[in-house]
């Protein structure tokens, strides 16, 4: 039998060994041959579930489909997804208006926690069975997902993989985008858009942890309890309230230090009249367009910053600094509490398109979430 020249990827099968207990490293168990479709049935299955946009369109272009297991590369680890966030991006990329970027699967899905099943050479203290959420650049809604080990985290303490696969997108985004480009300090005032959304929810206990009096707006009582609930000093009806008015007057006409948008459209001019001198505007979505005329003599006159940013298509080098500064600075809050996700709606992969409707239905409160186990 001729072995590969690249060294094998090791496999664990949690239901084969039953309960692990955390730190210890299972005997490996090697693969001969590739792709990971050639392993004994007892091993791992030749296929999983996974969705795919048929064509780029509305959720009735989600399709549920199989497919063989991917295999883990040098760096790369298998996950054995238990859960998978839905995010704004994974529609924007089913309208065909995200592609993925260059080497990334088309499969849709940024974040994911589970248990890791097979290992590729070089991933570090990584180890068989253990359990991890993961950003990453695609392949989420699927049953097996491929991990960039630099990009898997620890389940922090006292959370569910549920809970911890809703961490990795919004996490990273806000901590990047209002602490680094934001330059967020203690002591600032930040008004963040829909208050109630995935991204709304974390940025508001962040900022909140973070020593800052947060400003949030959102439609409707309910979601203004819920922004409340989680922190948020004023919150603004955005359907009844013009929210340039209403941040002067919760400022005393002074105005906020940080914004976090993910409106753009005939937001961003608005914003620019909501920002204190030295303020910074940190954009992150263009929901209402990214074309539209503006003013910029406040950005000249009031000292201001514009600036943005994307995640998805970094390097693997940058997402892992971002990474490494997350568990330093913010899974500690995590642990302790004060930053916790909050769940809207568990659907089963067969439901995803359910899951898309909610999402652009903009009905949800917290994180829309998949169970791959469902």
């Amino acid at each position: 039998m001729n072995l590969p020249a690249w060294p094998l990827p090791q496999v664990f099968d949690p239901l084969r060994w039953g309960s692990y207990a955390e730190g210890q490293r299972i005997a490996p168990t090697y693969v001969i041959g590739s792709p990971m479709s050639n392993l004994p049935k007892s091993e791992l299955p030749q296929t999983m579930r996974q969705i795919r946009f048929a064509r780029p369109g509305g959720p009735e272009v989600i399709a549920l489909e199989t497919a063989p297991l991917p295999v883990p590369g040098n760096g790369q680890v298998l996950v054995k997804v238990a859960f998978a966030g839905v995010n704004r991006p994974d529609c924007i990329q089913r309208t065909g208006a995200y592609p993925p970027p260059p080497g990334a699967p088309d499969i849709p899905g940024l974040e994911v926690a589970g248990t890791i099943v097979a290992l590729g050479p070089e991933c570090g203290d990584l180890a068989l069975g253990g359990t991890v959420t993961a950003l990453v650049a695609g392949g989420g809604y699927a049953e097996f997902c491929l991990v960039d080990a630099p990009l898997a985290m620890p389940v922090p303490e006292g959370l569910s993989l549920l809970d911890a696969a809703a961490l990795p997108e919004n996490v990273l985004t806000v901590y990047d985008n209002i602490i680094t480009r934001g330059r967020l300090a203690k002591g600032e005032t930040f008004l963040v858009h829909g208050g109630s959304s995935g991204i709304g929810s974390i940025a508001i206990q962040m900022a909140k942890a973070w020593g800052a009096r947060v400003i949030t707006s959102a439609r409707g009582e309910e979601k203004g309890v819920f922004c409340r609930e989680l922190g948020a000093d004023v919150v603004i009806d955005y359907g009844s309230q013009d929210f340039v008015s209403a941040v002067l007057d919760a400022t005393g006409k002074r105005g906020v230090d940080v914004i976090l948008d993910m409106v753009g459209g005939d937001y961003i001019p608005r914003n620019l009249r909501c920002l204190a001198l030295d303020g910074r505007l940190v954009q992150i979505a263009f929901l209402r367009g990214s074309k539209v005329e503006v003013d910029f003599r406040h950005l000249m006159v009031k000292r201001l910053t514009f600036t943005g940013s994307t995640l998805r298509p970094r390097t693997l080098d940058q997402k892992a600094a971002i990474v490494e500064a997350v568990k330093r600075d913010i899974w500690p809050l995590v642990v302790s509490g004060a930053i916790r996700p909050r769940i809207d709606t568990v659907f089963p992969l067969a439901k995803t398109r359910e899951a898309h409707e909610r999402m652009e239905a903009s009905h949800h409160r917290g994180k829309i979430m998949l169970d791959l186990g469902a």
